[in-house]
């Protein structure tokens, strides 16, 4: 999908609206493995993801919890940085190569206090964060194991064929034996 469509997608833009966000973005490409936020950094950039294959995980102790899949069409953040301009909690890793857009957030906001257009594109774009997160939120607290792997499957099929079982298990909250036993008891 070409960025413009990605951005359009959001929320729809004029076309001079539009080229305000697309001379923004800058190419870039990370290599597998690459940190592209750190924890407990501010981050200023905000991505969209072309090609490859993101996670998002915070550390604890001495394991990692995966809580979010980026890939073809996401658009990488750090939020608190975003929203609060504070450190964000978060680490976002590249699994695969990744090719991105990178685009400056003060030069965003500085496109949403000037344009009310672009000004709803970014509280839309909040809006869907928002609805995500909630979304795991719910599906943590009400559905079983096994449910919340077969949504996974039925709703990011990409995600069951490209990311290592260890980083599903931990998404979905659980080990990976017990995802083991969910796959065979599924076939």
């Amino acid at each position: 999908m070409l960025v413009s469509n990605i951005i359009t997608s959001i929320f729809p833009l004029s076309d001079s609206a539009l080229q305000k966000i697309l001379v923004l973005l800058e190419p870039v490409i990370f290599k597998k493995g690459t940190l592209i936020i750190n924890e407990n950094t501010f981050i200023n950039t905000i991505y969209i993801i072309e090609s490859g294959l993101t996670r998002a995980f915070t550390n604890l102790k001495d394991d990692q919890i995966t809580f979010w899949f980026g890939y073809e069409n996401d658009i990488i953040v750090g939020m608190k940085s975003y929203v609060e301009g504070t450190l964000c909690y978060e680490n976002i890793e590249a699994l695969e190569e990744v090719k991105a857009y990178k685009m400056d957030h003060d030069k965003l906001k500085d496109l949403f206090n000037t344009d009310l257009e672009l000004a709803n594109w970014g509280r839309r774009f909040a809006e869907r964060e928002l609805l995500k997160t909630e979304e795991r939120l719910m599906a943590r607290q009400v559905k079983t194991a096994t449910e919340r792997y077969l949504d996974l499957g039925a709703n990011h099929p990409e995600i069951l064929k490209r990311v290592p079982l260890g980083y599903i298990a931990s998404y979905l909250g659980i080990t990976q034996v017990s995802l083991s036993r969910i796959r065979a008891d599924l076939k």
